[in-house]
C-alpha cells in the first residue's frame, strides 16, 4: 500500500490525459467530466470516473450527506428492490423508481425537482434509464422502457412527455414484427437503452424457460429508434432467418419463432468507430435443447454490428448450444491494450461462466488465445450438447467451476452437516464446467445460471491496466424430468431458482469464498489479486470471512479507488484498485443491488451514491428503500 500511495501523485499527473480521453469518448460532448451520463458511465462501459477528490488517504472519512426514500407518500405495500443506476447531468440526478415513477433530484442536496408518474401499474425498466442530449429542435430527454412494453421519452428539464415521439411520447415496443403470433405473451425492456447519436437502441425482454411450446414466443431482436420521432430505423434479427448467416446452426426448422436470444442486459459501443456490441442471451428453453440441435447462433454470443445501420460485422459465441442459461448479459468493456509498443483496440467479454475473453474489437479475433476444450456429453437422449466449449488461455477462471463431495462448505458444524446431508439425501451429481443437467437426479455444474459474473459486469482502470470485478460463487441444483406430453423440463423442489444452500440462514453450500473482488492484469492476462468480498454475520465470530454473493457492480475512480456494494451483507466498501486492499466500509440498513456512481456536486464536492434496497440472490428481504449519498466532510 505504501508504494501505491507513493505513486498516487503520478496518477494525478496523468489525469489531464484521462480527462481528454473522456471528452473525446463522450457522445456529442453532452456530459462534463464530473457527470455520470449513462448507466455504465460511458458507452465503453468501463465505469471509470476521472474524479480524484476522494483518495485512498481520505476515503475512510466519507460520511453520509443526504438520502431520500423511494417509496411514495402513503404507500403501504411491501418494499420493492431496485437495481436502477442513477444518472447525473450537470446539477441534476435522474433515476427510475420501482414504485412507478421517474424522478429528478438536486444532485447536491437530494431535493426533488420533478416526478413523472407512469400510468396504471406500469414501472420503468428495473435496470436504468437513458439520457439523450437533444438535437436543438427536441430538448434533452430521458428515454426508458417499461414493464408493459412501452418506450417513453420525457423532457429532462421538467419531466413532461415529448409528444412528437411515437404516440404522444410513447412507442409501443410490442410490434407485430417481434410479437409474431404471440400477442398475449409478455414483452418488456429490462435495462436502459443505448444512445448513439440520434438513435435509441433497445434490447428485448422476452421471458425465458418454456412458457410457450418448443421455446417459441416473441423475438429477441435488437432495434434502433429515432430519438426525435420514435420511428424504427433498423432491426437486427438475433435468430437468423432462412437466408441469413447462422441459420444452419439451428437444426431443422428449430429457428422458427424461437424466443429468447435477446439482449436483456447492457450493451456497449465504440463510439469513434460506430460499432455496437450486443451481449445476447440463451435461447428458450434455456435448460433443454433437444428441439434445437446445433450451436444456435446468435445465442449466448457477443455480436458486433454497425451502430448506424445494424449491419452484422462479427460475432463470438461464448457458449455453444447453451443448456445452462449462461447467457452473455453484461456489457463488453471497450478498452485499449498495449502490446509490444502498439495500441490494440480490445473488447473484454465475460458471461455467467466466469471466463474472461480478450478480443480485437474491430475483427473479433482473440488477442489472448482461446481453446475449444472437450466437455461432458448429456445423459438425455437427443440432447446433442456441444462436444467442446471455448476457454481462454488466460486468465484462469474468475469463479469456481468445479464442485465435488470433498469440497463442500467446511467450518461451522451445523451448516457443514446441512450441506453434506443435502447432497447425500438427494444423491446429487456434482461436476465440473459444462456438465449437462442430469436426468431424474439433481446435479450441480458451477458456476450455474446466477453466475459467475451477471448483468452488472466488470470495470476497467486504464491507468493501471486492470480489469476488476466482483464475482459470485453461488450454485444451483437442477434436474431434468419428463412431462406427460413427453417434453423435458428442469423441475423439482430444489430446482427452479433454489440456490445450493440453506435458504433460512442464507448460507451457500459450496466452498468458500462465496464472493470475491478479482483483479486481472491485462498486460499479462494473469490474476493480480483475489480478495474475499463480504461477510456472513449469521456465522460465529472467526468464521464470518466467507465472501458473499453479489447482485451489483463496481465503480472505479482515477484516484485508484474501487467502490462496491453488491454483496448481500448490507455493506458498502472501498478498496485500493491496484492491490485490492480494503480501505473503508460502512453497514447500511439494506444491501445494494445497483452499481455505485460518482460525480461532482455543484458545491465542488465529489459524491458517491448508492441505491440501497436489499433483496438479492440469497433471498434476503427488502428492508430499506433509500438512495444514499456520501462525500468527504466539508
Amino acid at each position: 500500500m505504501s508504494e501505491f500511495r507513493t505513486n498516487w501523485f503520478l496518477r494525478v499527473a496523468v489525469l489531464s490525459v484521462v480527462a481528454g480521453f473522456v471528452a473525446v469518448s463522450a457522445q456529442d460532448g453532452r456530459e462534463g467530466v464530473g457527470d455520470w451520463p449513462s448507466t455504465n458511465y460511458l458507452g465503453s462501459a468501463n465505469r471509470f470516473s476521472p474524479l480524484t477528490q476522494i483518495t485512498p488517504e481520505n476515503v475512510a472519512t466519507l460520511e453520509r450527506v443526504w438520502s431520500i426514500h423511494l417509496k411514495p407518500a402513503g404507500y403501504t405495500g411491501r418494499l420493492r428492490e431496485d437495481q436502477s443506476i442513477p444518472l447525473v447531468i450537470g446539477p441534476t440526478m435522474y433515476l427510475g423508481s420501482p414504485y412507478g415513477a421517474v424522478m429528478a433530484l438536486d444532485a447536491t442536496t437530494g431535493a426533488e425537482k420533478w416526478r413523472f408518474e407512469l400510468p396504471g401499474n406500469d414501472v420503468p425498466s428495473k435496470r436504468g434509464i437513458a439520457y439523450w442530449p437533444g438535437d436543438g429542435d427536441v430538448p434533452p430527454s430521458l428515454i426508458f422502457g417499461t414493464s408493459s412494453g412501452g418506450l417513453y421519452s420525457i423532457k429532462a428539464g421538467d419531466g413532461t412527455l415529448n409528444t412528437g415521439f411515437g404516440e404522444a411520447g410513447i412507442v409501443n415496443l410490442k410490434t407485430p414484427e417481434v410479437m409474431r403470433d404471440f400477442t398475449d405473451a409478455g414483452y418488456l425492456l429490462l435495462s436502459a437503452p443505448t444512445i448513439y447519436k440520434n438513435l435509441v437502441i433497445t434490447g428485448a425482454g422476452t421471458g425465458e424457460g418454456r412458457g410457450l411450446p418448443n421455446g417459441t414466443g416473441p423475438a429477441g431482436d435488437t432495434r434502433a429508434w429515432d430519438a426525435r420521432t420514435g420511428e424504427l430505423v433498423w432491426t437486427f434479427e438475433t435468430v437468423p432467418g432462412p437466408d441469413d448467416f447462422g441459420y444452419a446452426t439451428w437444426g431443422g426448422d428449430s429457428a422458427r419463432n424461437r424466443s429468447g436470444v435477446n439482449v436483456w442486459g447492457y450493451m456497449s459501443i465504440d463510439e469513434g468507430r460506430g460499432i455496437l456490441y450486443m451481449p445476447i442471451g440463451a435461447p428458450n428453453d434455456d435448460r433443454v435443447g433437444v428441439d434445437r440441435p446445433g450451436d444456435n447462433l446468435f445465442s449466448s454470443s457477443v455480436v458486433a454490428v454497425d451502430a448506424n445501420t445494424g449491419e452484422y460485422l462479427w460475432h463470438f459465441q461464448l457458449v455453444h448450444h447453451d443448456i445452462w442459461d449462461y447467457d452473455a448479459q453484461s456489457a463488453p468493456l471497450v478498452v485499449d491494450l498495449e502490446r509490444d509498443g502498439e495500441t490494440i483496440p480490445a473488447l473484454l467479454v465475460v458471461n455467467k461462466n466466469g471466463l474472461l475473453f480478450t478480443l480485437h474489437r474491430v475483427t473479433g479475433e482473440p488477442i489472448i488465445p482461446i481453446e475449444e476444450r472437450p466437455v461432458p456429453t448429456s445423459e438425455l437422449e437427443d440432447e446433442y450438447a456441444s462436444p467442446t466449449q471455448p476457454f481462454p488461455i488466460k486468465p484462469e477462471p474468475l469463479t469456481q467451476m468445479t464442485i465435488s463431495r470433498d469440497n463442500l462448505y467446511t467450518g461451522e458444524p451445523q451448516h457443514q452437516a446441512y450441506c453434506e446431508a443435502m447432497v447425500d439425501d438427494n444423491d446429487m451429481k456434482l461436476g465440473g464446467p459444462y456438465m449437462p443437467i442430469a436426468v431424474n437426479r439433481y446435479s450441480i455444474s458451477p458456476p450455474g445460471p446466477a453466475g459467475g459474473i451477471n448483468y452488472w459486469g466488470p470495470a476497467y482502470d486504464p491507468l493501471l491496466g486492470l480489469f476488476v470485478s466482483n464475482t459470485t460463487n453461488l450454485f444451483q441444483p437442477m434436474r431434468l424430468v419428463q412431462r406427460a406430453d413427453g417434453t423435458w423440463v428442469n423441475s423439482g423442489p430444489l430446482a427452479g431458482i433454489r440456490r445450493f444452500g440453506d435458504p433460512d440462514r442464507r448460507l451457500p453450500c459450496g466452498p468458500t469464498p462465496w464472493g470475491e473482488l478479482v483483479g486481472v492484469d491485462m498486460e499479462t492476462g494473469d490474476i493480480a489479486y483475489r480478495r474475499n468480498l463480504g461477510v456472513s454475520d449469521m456465522l460465529p465470530v472467526g468464521m464470518r470471512d466467507t465472501g458473499r454473493p453479489s447482485t451489483g457492480g463496481i465503480t472505479l475512480t482515477a484516484s485508484g479507488l474501487t467502490f462496491v456494494g453488491g454483496s448481500d451483507d448490507f455493506r458498502f466498501r472501498a478498496f485500493a484498485t491496484e492491490t485490492g486492499e480494503k480501505l473503508w466500509e460502512i453497514r447500511l440498513p439494506s444491501s445494494i443491488q445497483a452499481t455505485p456512481i460518482s460525480y461532482m456536486g455543484s458545491d465542488g464536492r465529489q459524491f458517491v451514491t448508492v441505491v440501497s434496497t436489499g433483496g438479492g440472490l440469497t433471498g434476503s428481504q427488502v428492508t430499506n428503500d433509500e438512495i444514499i449519498t456520501f462525500a468527504l466532510p466539508r
